[in-house]
C-alpha cells in the first residue's frame, strides 16, 4: 500500500442515507433540495427527502460520450465531460437547465493537459482538474502522474497550474482524480477512481504540488462528490455497484 504522509490526518466519514438511483454511475450533485444522479448521458434528478425521480435527461450518446461529473450554480447543472476512452482526448462543459434538465449547450475546451473529469467556480475562478491514466484511456507518454489542476480567469485564460502530491496519486493509480469539491474550510476534496476515500487537500496560492491535509474513508469508492447545499459537512457519493446515491458526515477538519 502507498505511504500516507505522516502530517496527513485519518478520519472516518459516518453514512447517513441511501437514495436508490439506476443513473448512478459517473457521481452525483446536489442543490439542497436535490441530488442529480450522472451518468455518461443520462441525468436524473431526485428529490432529496422523498427519494422520487422529478426528471430525467437522455442525450446522443454520439454527442454525449462520457459525462464525468456536475456541479448546481444557481438554475444551471454544469457538467464537465470527455471522449473518454478515445484518444488523442478532447473535453467539454455540457450545461443543462436544473430546473427541467434540458440542455442548455456545449463549451469546446479541446485538448489541454487531459481528460477533464471536473469543474468548478471558487473564489471568482474557474477551476479544472484534466485527469491521465495508466493504459486504456491514457495518451503516450502521459499516466496517473500527469493528472493537473488547473485554475482559469471567469474568461477561461489560464492562470495556474498545479500537481498532485506523491502521497495521493499513489493511491489513485492507475486511474485518476475522479471527483472534486471545494469545502467551506478552504480545502479542497478530491475522490480517485476507486478507492473509498476522499483526500482534502490544501491548495497553494500560485501554483506548485497540492497538499495532502487528511485521507477521509468513506462508506463508497470514488467517482464525483459534491456537497449538500443545505446540511453542512454532509457529502453526496454513489456506489456504483448497487446504483445509490448516499450522504456522508464528514468530519471536520482542525488545525493542528
Amino acid at each position: 500500500m502507498p505511504v500516507i504522509l505522516a502530517a496527513a490526518m485519518a478520519l472516518q466519514a459516518q453514512e447517513l442515507r441511501r437514495i436508490a438511483a439506476a443513473d448512478a454511475d459517473q457521481g452525483v450533485a446536489s442543490d439542497g433540495r436535490h441530488v442529480y444522479a450522472i451518468d455518461n448521458h443520462t441525468i436524473a434528478k431526485i428529490d432529496a427527502r422523498t427519494g422520487r425521480q422529478v426528471a430525467r435527461w437522455t442525450g446522443d450518446p454520439a454527442h454525449f460520450r462520457h459525462i464525468n461529473s456536475c456541479t448546481v450554480e444557481h438554475a444551471t447543472l454544469i457538467c464537465a465531460a470527455s471522449n473518454y476512452p478515445d484518444v488523442p482526448m478532447a473535453s467539454m462543459i455540457e450545461r443543462f437547465d436544473a430546473r427541467d434538465l434540458h440542455h442548455l449547450g456545449t463549451q469546446d475546451i479541446g485538448h489541454g493537459q487531459g481528460s477533464l473529469t471536473w469543474v468548478l467556480r471558487h473564489k471568482g475562478s474557474w477551476w479544472a482538474c484534466f485527469a491521465n491514466y495508466d493504459g486504456h484511456g491514457g495518451e503516450p507518454g502521459r499516466d496517473h502522474r500527469t493528472t493537473t489542476l488547473v485554475r482559469y480567469d471567469p474568461e477561461w485564460h489560464e492562470q495556474a497550474q498545479w500537481a498532485f502530491p506523491e502521497a495521493v496519486l499513489g493511491r489513485m493509480a492507475p486511474k485518476s482524480a475522479s471527483g472534486g469539491a471545494w469545502g467551506k474550510d478552504g480545502l479542497l476534496y478530491v475522490t480517485g477512481h476507486d478507492r473509498a476515500e476522499v483526500y482534502a487537500l490544501r491548495v497553494p496560492d500560485e501554483g506548485g504540488v497540492l497538499e495532502l491535509v487528511a485521507v477521509i474513508a468513506m462508506p463508497t469508492g470514488g467517482q464525483a462528490i459534491d456537497w449538500d447545499r443545505q446540511r453542512p459537512r454532509t457529502l453526496w457519493s454513489i456506489e456504483r455497484a448497487t446504483k445509490e446515491l448516499v450522504a456522508s458526515r464528514v468530519p471536520p477538519i482542525l488545525p493542528r
